[in-house]
């Protein structure tokens, strides 16, 4: 038998290398392992066999668990003896270990009821996960190790071989340091030959663990695909009610403009009939061509939604030229328009172009919808790792119903039946959207007769683990 130094003691190549021709090595996940765990509890359990159990387990309850659940039923009769590797403290420069016998230095202990043997720096066992079960009646070793940390599967060994645990054991002796010797009973002899029926019921409690893991794997891939087969036809359902939705509104436009064209040609037409048709015509081209450059954005927006890359800007480089922009529009209207967004804002986190298109989108909503002699404000304020920007005005105002429709495609707020202010009703959905892809939101204060407040939350520059 190969015997390995303390510091590169490895319970898997103590196995593979114990006996010739070498134990069959298998490929196992952890679920695989769990599996072997809970086969060798059960058995151990029903047989009723009080056991000494060496152990070395993956972190979480899950795994412990099982060892719990086979103390609960023999308490102090068996020995449960639960193998740690210790964690190495970060080295620092200059520093006086002298003083720090406390220290620990990479080493293993091993927890023998109340003993503890500590072996000298192990990296190999790091890696590695076992259960030796030691009776009289009946022994088993299970033991698995990931070659590499980013390694998913574990190769193992699964084994009832007497010649190989007690190799293994051996090998373990051969590692505990001379002082600690005496302190651990190596004086277990394996049994060679196992009862028939203990094989039998061992291989048909791992069938059925098997069984209830791979049942449990299928149960979870069908409820994956389901949940994917549910997501990709809610994305085709809303795909196919965006694309009616845009086809009817298209059409409004279109028939409009339709009949005008044809009372143009009526030959009894006075001139201010005609001027109002051609104003109709006009208006409404106006609108189809807004109802088609806002599906052409959306569809653009939710198209690169998971793929654009965000980029850092001020308001102050985009707030005041949007604002001078719609400065003739609100004169027109009578309407004051003023800002505030000072150039000491930390920048903010949005999509190539993002910031200028939720500006536009609010302000132009606030003036469309602020009657003359209103007022329209744009405030900009820094909390925290967020900036809000507010759009607060003085117009309609919208009724609580209409705020949680406001967002949806298409949803236009219409004061009186017959008043129609137009647009494409996709400005806030678009606003929305953009805003979801770059980690901020929106939210809206209002009241009918009284006025509206939209407020956007952006991720400032502050937020050092905003990425996208």
């Amino acid at each position: 038998m190969k015997v390995f130094p303390a510091q590169k003691l490895s319970i898997y190549n103590l196995a593979l290398l114990s006996v010739q021709p070498s134990p069959l090595s298998l490929s196992l996940t952890p679920a695989n392992l769990l599996s072997l765990l809970r086969s060798q509890i059960d058995l151990l359990i029903e047989q009723e066999i009080a056991a000494t159990l060496w152990v070395k387990l993956p972190p979480g309850q899950i795994w412990h668990s099982e060892i719990q659940r086979y103390r609960q039923k023999f308490g102090d009769a068996v020995t449960i003896c639960t193998f740690e590797v210790a964690q190495t403290p970060k080295k620092q420069e200059n520093r006086d270990f002298s003083s720090s016998s406390s220290l620990c230095k990479h080493n293993s202990r091993l927890f023998y009821s109340s003993l503890e043997v500590q072996f000298p720096g192990n990296y190999q066992l790091q890696r590695e996960y076992f259960l030796i079960v030691l009776s009289p009646k009946f022994s088993s070793l299970i033991v698995a190790c990931r070659a590499r940390k980013s390694q998913k599967t574990l190769m193992g060994i699964n084994t009832i071989d007497g010649k190989v645990i007690q190799q293994v054991l051996s090998g373990m002796q051969k590692a505990i340091p001379a002082e600690s010797l005496a302190k651990v009973p190596f004086d277990f002899v394996s049994p060679t030959v196992l009862e028939t029926t203990l094989i039998d019921k061992l291989l048909a409690k791992q069938t059925l663990r098997q069984e209830e893991i791979y049942h449990e794997i299928i149960r979870k891939r069908i409820a994956r695909v389901e949940q994917q087969k549910q997501k990709l036809y809610k994305s085709l359902q809303l795909k196919d009610e965006f694309l009616d939705t845009a086809c009817q509104e298209l059409r409004i436009p279109l028939t409009h403009m339709k009949t005008a064209l044809s009372l143009l040609n009526s030959p009894n037409l006075k001139n201010s009939q005609r001027q109002r048709y051609l104003q109709m015509l006009n208006a409404e081209c106006d609108r189809q061509t807004s109802l088609i450059n806002g599906v052409l954005e959306l569809i653009q927006i939710e198209r690169n939604f998971k793929q654009t890359t965000l980029e850092l800007v001020r308001l102050s480089d985009i707030v005041p030229g949007v604002v001078s922009t719609y400065q003739p529009l609100a004169q027109e209207k009578g309407i004051m328009l003023a800002y505030t967004v000072s150039a000491e804002l930390p920048p903010v986190w949005c999509v190539p172009g993002g910031l200028r298109q939720i500006v536009i989108h609010l302000l132009s909503n606030s003036i469309k919808f602020t009657p003359c002699g209103g007022q329209v404000w744009v405030r900009g304020r820094a909390r925290g790792d967020r900036v809000f920007l507010e759009f607060r005005d003085t117009g309609i105002g919208i009724s609580e119903n209409d705020i949680a429709k406001i967002f949806d495609r298409f949803y236009r707020v219409r004061p009186a039946a017959s008043e129609d202010r137009g647009g494409s009703g996709l400005g806030l959905t678009i606003v929305r959207q953009l805003l979801e892809s770059c980690g901020g939101s929106i939210s809206v204060k209002s009241k009918p007769s009284e006025g509206s407040t939209f407020t956007v939350q952006l991720v400032s520059a502050s937020n050092k683990t905003h990425q996208n």
